[in-house]
């Protein structure tokens, strides 16, 4: 039948806008990522959506619809560490390939996938291959110790597709969320998901706590997956549902800063990560805490069942 019903339903206006069920959202954006859509109904579903905004119900029907889309990577021996990398560096390096390659140090499976969305600033793809690693193919199974990165379009060219409409309208749709909450794998996974905005925190959070996703939420470094280099932030833990404080935010002014690369030029930034992997440089705290809470996450996650090792990450 088209969108055009839905979209009737979703763009009355801020105050008169009725929220999709999650049938209803699952089938909607099947139908967008199939391409079953004219340029028109893309772009009032994408407007009419930012003025009213997601509904965690609406996200876990567009979630569904992800799931049953994707082309996924195939499970691996340990749980999977998902780094989302969307919104790239604008002021300080993007150290989320620096994060990638701790935790991989540390022995676990990480994935980074992502496309650049905004021209002006510099992707943590852009890094990553100054420090030469390309994309890879999504149906290869990721090896312990190993960081690989993924490309939006070959996970769903449909999905690429949508976060580019921001680039014609200049305004984020529900893909733009929809990225960060997601498990690009068959198997157990943990998300790292970050927000800007604290509206956003609460939405995240509501939604992993209704599709019961394995995940670390912060407010990252502008809007990418890794800690503040210079401060701490709060993290939080979900795992079966259930929601942990697990990092609190560093209060207070700050005492010392890290030693940073001045901008974000890719190539600058991956000297400065070779630095640190090769203990040239210290890597900042607050991305080392970040490294240890993903650990013990992924330690919980293998333990399955065993309720101390809640009890352990929640103390």
């Amino acid at each position: 039948m088209g969108i055009s019903p839905y979209i009737k339903e979703i763009g009355r206006g801020a105050q008169g806008a009725r929220a999709l069920s999650r049938e209803q959202a699952t089938d909607l954006l099947c139908q967008l990522l199939d391409g079953r859509c004219s340029d028109f109904e893309i772009g009032a579903f994408c407007v009419a959506m930012r003025i009213k905004g997601e509904t965690p119900e609406e996200m876990a029907g567009f979630l569904d619809a992800l799931d049953l889309r994707l082309t996924k990577l195939p499970r691996s021996d340990r749980p999977v560490v998902v780094l989302p990398s969307y919104n790239g560096a604008r002021k300080l390096p993007g150290l989320t390939t620096l994060l990638a390659a701790l935790l991989a140090r540390k022995g676990l499976p990480v994935l980074v996938h992502g496309t650049p969305t905004e021209d002006a600033r510099v992707s943590s793809q852009a890094v990553l291959a100054a420090l030469g690693i390309d994309p890879s193919a999504p149906n290869e199974r990721i090896d312990n110790g190993r960081v690989h990165f993924v490309a939006t379009e070959r996970l769903h060219p449909g999905l690429k597709r949508l976060l580019d409409v921001r680039r014609a309208i200049g305004l984020r749709n529900p893909a733009h969320a929809l990225v960060k909450l997601m498990n690009p794998v068959d198997g157990p996974a943990l998300v790292v998901a970050s927000y800007t905005h604290p509206e956003y925190a609460e939405s995240m959070a509501a939604t992993f706590r209704l599709m019961r996703t394995p995940a670390l939420l912060l407010r990252g470094t502008e809007g990418e997956p890794v800690a503040d280099p210079r401060r701490t932030p709060r993290m939080d833990l979900f795992l079966n549902g259930e929601a942990h404080t697990v990092q609190e935010a560093q209060p207070g002014p700050l005492a010392t800063l890290p030693a940073l690369p001045a901008g974000t030029d890719a190539a600058v930034t991956a000297d400065y990560i070779r630095d640190v992997m090769e203990g040239r440089l210290p890597p900042p705290e607050p991305i080392l805490l970040q490294v240890e809470h993903i650990v013990r996450a992924c330690k919980a996650l293998e333990a399955e069942g065993d309720p101390t090792c809640l009890q352990e990450l929640a103390a």
